[in-house]
């Protein structure tokens, strides 16, 4: 007995110490504790650099022709998809194939368009679709005829109304019409707000009111270049022909800018 007891021993020589001494095995498992939680910071800390470089800003905005400009080696032949006064009829139905196609997209809200419930609910099922969600005042009214405190109004009731939403306030601004004034730019600025206009639009124009002429014009039309800023709006027309504008978009060799990739207003102070 004596001398198994003594083998055991001799075979097991790590279990022998730990029995002697337990407080070993105790500070051996907290050394592999602490390398494990250092392990799985670094893993964090690359993981949350690479998705930042990932999301880095890619492209700016020409702030005269509202064009979306690369830098670094981001692609050039790109435009970036806007469509206004949203949630009218069909903007779901719009972000829904947007989403099927895999094109990223601003849509433009008025205060007007989210002050039911059930409305708030579809511009929240809009922006958890991954789409971005700018404003574009709470009545469309043209800025330059109301007066300050109005516009105020117009524009920050809208941001507000859209944090209570999504939880995020509006990054973007459009005038209706395109029509500012120094104030709306001086708020939309102390908003955060990048103001955007457009390169080219259509379907407001009584011409390309059906499927099948601003289908053409959207992607046939001479104004088409990298870069470009396209304006659409929550029409029927228009959602019923936004997956040929894209398919013919795509066709040409344009891709979708996400607005994600945009400069704003804090990247470029």
């Amino acid at each position: 007995m004596l001398l198994l007891a003594s083998c055991n021993e001799k075979t097991n020589p790590e279990t022998s110490l730990h029995e002697e001494n337990p407080a070993n095995a105790e500070i051996e498992t907290e050394e592999v504790l602490e390398k494990d939680i250092e392990n799985e910071s670094e893993t964090e800390i690359a993981e949350e650099e690479e998705e930042k470089s990932i999301r880095a800003p890619q492209y700016v905005m020409n702030p005269n022709t509202y064009s979306i400009e690369p830098f670094g080696e981001a692609d050039p032949k790109v435009v970036l998809l806007t469509i206004d006064d949203a949630p009218d009829k069909r903007a779901l139905d719009m972000a829904k194939t947007l989403k099927e196609l895999g094109v990223p997209a601003i849509f433009f809200v008025n205060g007007h368009f989210i002050a039911t419930d059930e409305k708030k609910t579809i511009l929240k099922e809009i922006h958890d679709m991954g789409f971005i969600i700018g404003n574009h005042t709470k009545t469309h009214a043209n800025l330059k005829k109301i007066s300050e405190d109005e516009q105020r109004e117009e524009i920050i009731s809208v941001n507000d109304i859209v944090e209570e939403v999504t939880g995020e306030r509006p990054k973007f601004f459009r005038a209706p019409f395109g029509v500012n004034t120094d104030f709306s730019r001086a708020l939309a600025k102390e908003e955060g707000m990048l103001l955007m206009n457009w390169s080219y639009g259509y379907d407001y124009e009584k011409e390309y009111m059906t499927k099948e002429k601003i289908a053409d014009i959207m992607v046939n039309t001479e104004l088409l270049r990298n870069g470009s800023n396209l304006l659409m709006h929550d029409r029927e027309w228009t959602a019923d022909a936004l997956e040929e504008i894209v398919n013919g978009l795509r066709e040409k060799g344009y891709n979708f800018v996400d607005p994600n990739l945009i400069k704003g207003i804090e990247e470029n102070e």
